[in-house]
């Protein structure tokens, strides 16, 4: 509505005709016209490849302003929870829309714990899955089959239900990760400790007691944690819109999720700190000349890629790359050997954010660009990344499909198409 009490719109005049669209206002001042009329009404849809332009709900959870570099998780500024959170109180705040106050945090850890241990038989189901498999391809395997392990849980139209099966996936994703990656190494697995935080026995279960100083471990324990926090949500990215399009079906919450671990196992989505390992170790290979790198990339005929630079929504600095380079540069300061590759990175950034070529495009570092550093300092081989990018996405995807669960609006996706093939024709035989 306009300040005068009368209905907004926007007018799309075409050959024949004409039509009138609600205009829409978010909190933040975005507008959107809303377009489920068109075909009824005058037999037209919209194209809009990959879904850039085209807003599939009215959601209350993340704000993202990519011009300005602003994220906020339900109003709290990214920067902020960085700082003074943990990953269980933005946990809290994504699913329930509130951070927790100091009981309730407490209560919501203690579940944690108590629902960590997984069932036997599906202890034997993930040890018996073939080592060589892809530890995303074993994860979304075990979090598909957790509607069978608990299907007392899996109804998603039984609030009561929904909310157990929230507290399960929280509390035994870490423990089936874990499980996984020492199945893939061939080490015993190690059972939850609910003496330990999350976190901290996440670690514990997939390393082990380590060999270093008590101080290291507190920095990798909040290394881990922060950026579980970063990666917590991120508005309709594919997997989360993965989530919504196969819960808008009434799936459950369950397999909605195992469909959210697959498409962030595409490599134009969950795999970019990977990449940019493999970048840095190209130019360390190469003799670790960024400036010879720098101009492949410029060249645009060599196909050479800069990996961890650039955002389909931001342009500007990803605000949650400054957190990461800090932390970094943090841990990197108290190993005895300077470690190669984040040297090549500091290296990598400086350059190219003095060339007005990557600036003019707005190219800037991403959350993945220092990511991969430190998960490769803390000792997860490159085949983990996704995995740990699917831990801390796993609030977001819940928040999502719960929101939507309970959305009068929502309605099953179903997208429509411009057909471009052959027009009708007979068959010969």
């Amino acid at each position: 509505m306009s300040e005068d009490g009368k209905e907004r719109v926007v007018e799309l005049r075409y050959e024949g005709g004409a039509h009138t669209l609600p205009l829409l206002t978010g909190t933040e001042g975005e507008t959107a016209f809303e377009a489920k009329t068109l075909l009824a009404q005058a037999g037209m849809v919209t194209l809009d490849p990959g879904f850039a332009n085209t807003a599939a709900c009215q959601s209350r959870i993340t704000y993202i302003d990519g011009e300005a570099g602003i994220l906020r998780y339900r109003g709290y500024p990214i920067q902020e929870l960085a700082e003074r959170s943990s990953f269980l109180e933005v946990a809290y705040l994504l699913i329930h829309g509130e951070l927790p106050g100091p009981g309730e945090l407490k209560d919501f850890s203690e579940q944690l714990r108590a629902n960590a241990a997984l069932p036997a038989e599906m202890r034997t189901m993930i040890d018996a899955l073939p080592r060589d498999g892809h530890p995303m391809v074993l994860l979304g395997t075990a979090v598909n089959t957790m509607a069978a392990f608990y299907a007392d849980t899996a109804d998603p139209g039984d609030s009561a239900q929904v909310d157990r099966a929230t507290m399960l996936l929280l509390a035994q994703l870490p423990t089936v990760a874990a499980r996984i990656y020492r199945h893939t190494i061939g080490e015993e697995p190690l059972e939850p400790d609910h003496s330990l935080g999350y976190v901290e026995d996440f670690l514990r279960m997939t390393f082990g007691g380590r060999n270093g100083s008590a101080e290291l471990d507190r920095l990798y324990a909040r290394a881990m944690d922060l950026l579980l926090i970063l990666h917590a949500d991120h508005e309709q990215n594919c997997s989360t819109a993965t989530v919504r399009v196969v819960g808008s079906s009434q799936a459950g919450l369950y397999g909605s999720v195992a469909s959210g671990i697959n498409a962030l196992f595409g490599p134009l989505h969950g795999g970019a700190n990977q990449a940019v390992l493999e970048m840095l170790e190209e130019i360390r290979d190469a003799g670790g000349d960024v400036d010879t790198y720098l101009s492949k990339v410029k060249d645009k005929e060599s196909g050479t890629r800069l990996m961890g630079f650039g955002h389909r929504v931001y342009k500007n600095f990803d605000p949650r790359s400054k957190e990461i380079k800090e932390l970094a540069a943090e841990i990197l300061d108290r190993q005895d050997q300077p470690d190669e590759l984040f040297e090549l990175a500091l290296r990598l950034e400086g350059r190219a954010l003095a060339d007005s070529y990557f600036t003019d495009r707005k190219l800037y570092p991403n959350v993945d660009f220092y990511s991969g550093v430190i998960y490769r300092e803390m000792g997860f081989p490159t085949s983990m990344f996704t995995v740990l990018f699917a831990l801390g996405r796993l609030p977001g995807w819940i928040a999502h499909w719960r929101e939507q669960r309970l959305d009068p609006a929502a309605r099953i996706a179903r997208p429509r198409q411009l057909y471009v093939g052959p027009t009708q024709r007979s068959y010969a035989g």
